[in-house]
């Protein structure tokens, strides 16, 4: 007697290879794993946590970015884009020319300080660029000072077409600042790289030691922060994605008093003093 075939409800299905197509290797399942573990962890995280407390703080103390774009004359922007071509080899700095993408990360920089809601400041702004962060800040009633090298021609042109008065110069390690003939209540740095000295062979960024940190500080509590002054750095994250506070640099900014939240680092004049982003009181 022959044995009946199976019913195909229980039949093996076929695999992968018979079909020709390859098959999902204990490997790839791995790092596919890893990849979600990763993700999680990124869910999960500080950073991801302080960037929602940001946004819940925006929240309270909103700011249309749409009605700030609507007073800048932007077909003036696109003239300047080609009034003002990038050097050889420069990078793409004309991007600055996205009017709408940096009065948005301007805005949130404002709110972050509350600058919308704070009575009038005196701003210098170091690494001003373009402009739009000062521009903003005169929005809001502030008045603003810029501090940049003059090696972008297009940084040339828009802060002239947004009314920014700068100073030219360039921040040395070591180096006091030049004399500005005045003090401020707030001093900023937004995406600092002045810190960067130069690249190794293998692509790293030689950086300033905490011994230039505490110089560039010092000069700029002493010689350019009211008592009652605040000086804002922003930094990049490094290029594996991580923060730019190393243990080393994290402990160092501690001891200066500093108030690190995400890739920010907020000193006031006083070094004993822990300042607040919201500072809405009169000085």
């Amino acid at each position: 007697m022959t044995a009946s075939l199976p019913s195909p409800l229980f039949r093996q299905p076929p695999s992968c290879r018979s079909l020709g197509r390859p098959c999902l290797s204990r490997t790839s399942l791995h790092r596919y794993r890893v990849r979600l573990s990763r993700k999680f962890k990124k869910l999960l995280s500080l950073d991801a946590g302080q960037s929602l407390w940001e946004h819940v703080c925006r929240s309270t103390h909103p700011v249309s970015a749409r009605r700030i774009l609507g007073t800048i004359d932007r077909t003036e922007l696109e003239r300047l884009r080609d009034s003002y071509p990038c050097r050889p080899n420069a990078r793409k700095i004309n991007a600055y020319e996205d009017a709408k993408y940096w009065i948005g990360v301007n805005v949130r920089r404002a709110q972050d300080l509350w600058l919308d809601r704070s009575p009038s400041l005196q701003i210098l702004d170091l690494g001003c660029g373009a402009g739009y962060f000062l521009y903003l800040c005169r929005l809001f009633g502030h008045e603003g000072l810029g501090f940049d090298t003059d090696e972008e021609p297009f940084f040339r042109g828009t802060t002239e077409f947004f009314n920014v008065r700068r100073v030219i110069g360039r921040i040395e390690p070591q180096t006091p600042l030049p004399d500005l003939g005045r003090k401020f209540d707030l001093v900023t740095g937004h995406r600092v790289c002045f810190h960067r000295l130069t690249r190794t062979n293998n692509g790293e960024w030689l950086e300033w030691s905490p011994a230039d940190w505490k110089f560039f500080i010092n000069d700029i509590r002493i010689r350019f922060l009211k008592p009652e002054g605040r000086l804002l750095l922003e930094f990049n994250p490094r290029p594996d994605g991580s923060s730019f506070f190393t243990d080393e640099l994290r402990a160092f900014f501690n001891s200066q008093g500093a108030r690190i939240f995400r890739w920010k680092a907020l000193l006031a004049a006083d070094p004993n003093q822990r300042p607040r982003f919201k500072q809405t009181r009169k000085l």
